[in-house]
């Protein structure tokens, strides 16, 4: 049983059957500490489609390290070591979950006591970013922290139902489709509405007010709001939740905001009376310091708030003074926060009579001084947490207001009919449930108080699907249906006839890039998807399992190929067996945007950019304009050179092979040194998607040969190989390659690029997760490796073909790489001339 579940994936789902005992020893690195269970039997519930991509426990180790410690993870990138240095000894610690009844005992003297020393556990892991905790929320949601940030939030919710319900409120749901906008036109979304424009709700605003216009009296809501702000910081959504309330008046707007204060400080205490043991355990994770609040709460006029800021000189970035009609910045309202906390003596207050440029057109002018409105807003650790006010009640005057805002009274016909038909004095306000709940628990980041959070950068574009080159070879519908592929099958590196998974060959020309095709030499693996049938290239030095190019499949399928060929690297025996049981260390080299973006947000991969796919546009090519190279082409017109293309259609005649075949000998010869390289020159493999041209002389010598591979229909094709023999005429290879350019836009016209593969970039860039330190080490590594191998030399005379750099990027995982990596990937590269 135990050696059955040693191979279960991290996070898989088991039931347990099992004895309750008490613990001989005092279990530290679990929620009980006094007893333990003698287990009896494990059931796996189902499998993991997907590798986890970290841990409960990981996600858990929160705020207890900076992330940004250069030198605590990867080896020295010197790869020589010193002799008077030993790597630091590390205690042996499960990264265990923080236990909730830890969070009842008392801490001891915050400033050294022995109850210290259980936390001290987190600071020997580094803490995961919080972005990879929210681009996995659903791992980072089964956390403690997260299970009790969205108990909280539950518990507010009821808390403001069961108030609001106690003074006559009733619940309603309004509609979030309507056909103007609430607040102002320009953040809105706008939607089709059955070939007619319609917009998200802003809020319930019209819709409650509606509700007191039809004699309700007194109505609350609980629901989603749109925002269409492009606003990045840490407190705002373009969805969230709103909790709002309107109510008819009887004489003054503070019968509102009475109400409003009443259901605030019951809700406060409510929180910590019933949420104590869930504050605490977050506390842990993100301080958190009481929230103070008096019996009475300060109500401070808006131009006396002001007041208090420019008495004690605040002054906004651009050096402006805040001013008395026109709304406050978001720093203006935290520094009048701590003016308030530091008079009043507490984080909860309210700030009345806003200017009427502050608000929207619905609110009511203050009748003593029409700068101003009979609206507010409420403040808790000097923040916005409430904004409301007393509503236009007078259809006529309603009307007036609109017309002045812009506004097309037609597109809310609905709206008025409720005004004109008659609709009391009322007042109301809405609050933000995301933002109240991460200012109460001062977690720094609306977006852990959101479930799935939705803000300008959610929701990103997808790729527009091509047609493929091989209908057959699809991955998104692969060609077996119904039928089970065996482990053999996916585990064989070649792909043969008879076997149901996609020839590699079709599937580089549906979905490859130039890196793809170095995975048909015999050197390399390739993983295949069980289910997809979508491969992955890597090849096995030492301990570390190297990946080259993207996987073959639709860009969409990324995350799950590339999540289960990580858990296949890990799980796989044979190569455990080959390795004496060690797993392989994953590195990626030239992982496109996607794979980079993915690695490095979903795993906390580092990365780094400092190859580049070298592309040209063989229509419209600037070398052919090139004098130097126009030089050297009517040099070898002159030395009798000419230019010769294997017919589409046709394959290589053995004769010709053999005369090749003879000249690449001769080249090999000719190389000096050590060369870096990625594939071997097997100019004769995957003949069908292979075009051939070569250069000769008068005496039928042959002097270049050019090969260019079919990619997908994005990436056109890959000059593949371009030799030029010894003896050869000068400009022959230029001039074979720009007559093979012109060969592919005659018969290929479709063909929008052409690539002559990864080249060396002149210096590194730093990528995803990589401190200075560590990019600095980096960089100075890279400069040294590209001095001795001439690296950049190729790239030169690329250039000079027209071409364009795409970065490409070096993946792994913190500790990954180091001297140990840095030897690997040298390592499969050189090969002694």
């Amino acid at each position: 049983m135990v050696r059955s579940i040693e191979h279960y994936p991290s996070e898989t789902i088991v039931v347990v059957h099992a004895k309750l005992r008490k613990a001989q020893k005092r279990v530290k690195n679990a929620t009980i500490h006094d007893y333990e269970l003698d287990v009896l039997e494990v059931h796996k519930v189902g499998d993991l489609a997907e590798n986890v991509p970290f841990s409960v426990y990981d996600a858990e180790n929160i705020n207890r390290d900076r992330e940004d410690n250069d030198d605590e993870d990867d080896d020295s990138i010197d790869p020589t070591p010193r002799k008077s240095e030993s790597p630091p000894e590390r205690p042996s610690v499960d990264n265990s979950r923080y236990s909730l009844d830890k969070a009842t005992e008392k801490l001891g003297d915050k400033h050294g006591g022995s109850s210290r020393t259980s936390m001290d556990v987190y600071k020997q892991h580094r803490s995961l970013p919080q972005r990879v905790r929210l681009n996995n929320r659903i791992v980072d949601l089964r956390t403690g922290p997260a299970q009790a940030i969205f108990r909280i939030q539950s518990g507010i919710c009821n808390l403001f139902r069961s108030y609001l319900d106690t003074q006559g409120f009733i619940e309603i749901h309004t509609p979030k489709l309507q056909g103007g906008a609430t607040e102002s036109g320009a953040t809105v979304f706008e939607v089709d509405y059955f070939g007619r424009p319609a917009f998200l709700a802003q809020s319930p605003q019209l819709a409650k007010q509606m509700c007191i216009a039809a004699d309700f009296e007194r109505v609350y809501e609980i629901g989603a709001v749109f925002r269409a702000e492009d606003s990045n910081t840490p407190r705002h959504l373009t969805e969230y939740t709103g909790l709002d309330l309107e109510m008819a008046l009887e004489e003054h707007y503070h019968e509102a905001l009475d109400i409003i204060d009443g259901m605030f400080k019951n809700l406060w205490q409510g929180i910590y009376d019933r949420y104590s043991r869930e504050i605490e355990l977050i506390s842990h994770f993100y301080p958190h310091e009481k929230v103070e609040w008096l019996e009475v709460t300060p109500r401070i006029a808006f131009k006396d708030g002001i007041q208090m800021l420019l008495d004690s000189g605040w002054v906004e970035e651009d050096g402006s003074r805040p001013s008395l009609t026109e709304d406050m910045s978001t720093r203006a309202e935290i520094r009048l926060g701590a003016l308030v906390k530091e008079k009043y003596h507490t984080d909860y207050y309210i700030l009345d009579k806003f200017p009427t440029s502050a608000r929207p057109f619905y609110t009511m002018p203050d009748p003593g001084d029409d700068r101003y409105t009979n609206s507010f807003d409420i403040f808790m650790r000097g923040q916005e947490i409430l904004s409301g006010g007393q509503r236009i009640h007078d259809a006529a005057f309603l009307e007036k207001r609109m017309k002045m805002k812009g506004m097309k009274l037609d597109s809310m016909e609905e709206y008025l009919e409720g005004f004109r038909w008659g609709a009391p004095p009322h007042a109301g306000c809405g609050i933000g449930l995301e933002r109240l709940t991460y200012l109460f628990l001062n977690l720094g980041n609306i977006r852990l108080a959101s479930l799935f959070h939705r803000d300008p950068k959610s929701l990103p574009a997808k790729a527009v699907a091509v047609a493929l080159r091989h209908e057959d070879a699809s991955t998104t519908n692969p060609p077996w249906e119904n039928f089970e592929v065996d482990e053999e099958s996916l585990s064989s590196i070649a792909v043969n006839a008879t076997s149901p998974l996609q020839p590699l060959e079709k599937l580089i020309a549906n979905y490859g890039d130039a890196a793809n095709t170095s995975w048909l030499d015999k050197r390399y693996h390739v993983y295949r998807h069980p289910s997809t049938g979508a491969a992955q290239g890597y090849i096995v030095y030492n301990n570390f399992a190297i990946a080259i190019g993207d996987p073959l499949c639709a860009k969409n399928q990324y995350p799950q190929v590339i999540s289960a060929y990580l858990q296949f690297l890990k799980d796989n025996r044979e190569h455990k067996t080959h390795q004496d049981g060690k797993a392989l260390k994953p590195l990626w080299m030239i992982a496109g945007r996607e794979v980079e973006e993915y690695v490095g947000e979903k795993f906390n991969w580092r990365t780094l950019a400092c190859i580049a796919e070298e592309r040209a546009n063989p229509k419209d090519n600037p070398a052919l304009k090139d004098k130097d190279l126009a030089r050297k082409v009517r040099h070898a017109e002159t030395e009798g050179v000419k230019n010769v293309e294997v017919p589409v259609n046709e394959a290589p005649s053995e004769e010709l092979k053999k005369r090749i075949d003879g000249r690449i000998m001769d080249w090999q010869k000719a190389r000096k040194g050590t060369q870096v390289h990625l594939t071997e020159i097997r100019p004769w493999i995957d003949q069908e998607h292979r075009r051939y041209f070569y250069s000769q002389g008068a005496d039928k010598q042959i002097h270049a040969i050019c090969v260019l591979h079919q990619l997908s229909p994005k990436n056109g094709y890959q000059v593949k190989f371009s030799l030029e023999f010894p003896g050869a005429p000068s400009g022959s290879i230029e001039s074979l390659i720009l007559s093979a350019l012109r060969g592919i836009v005659v018969s290929d016209p479709d063909t929008r690029q052409v690539t002559f593969g990864t080249g060396a970039m002149p210096t590194l860039d730093g990528g995803r997760n990589l401190g200075k330190h560590k990019q600095k080490a980096l960089k100075k590594a890279y400069e040294a490796i590209n001095r001795q191998f001439k690296l950049t030399n190729k790239s030169e005379f690329r250039e000079k073909m027209g071409c364009w750099n795409e970065a490409s990027y070096v993946c792994y995982p913190r500790g990954g790489l180091g001297a140990g990596g840095i030897k690997a990937i040298m390592g499969f590269l050189e090969e002694d001339g």
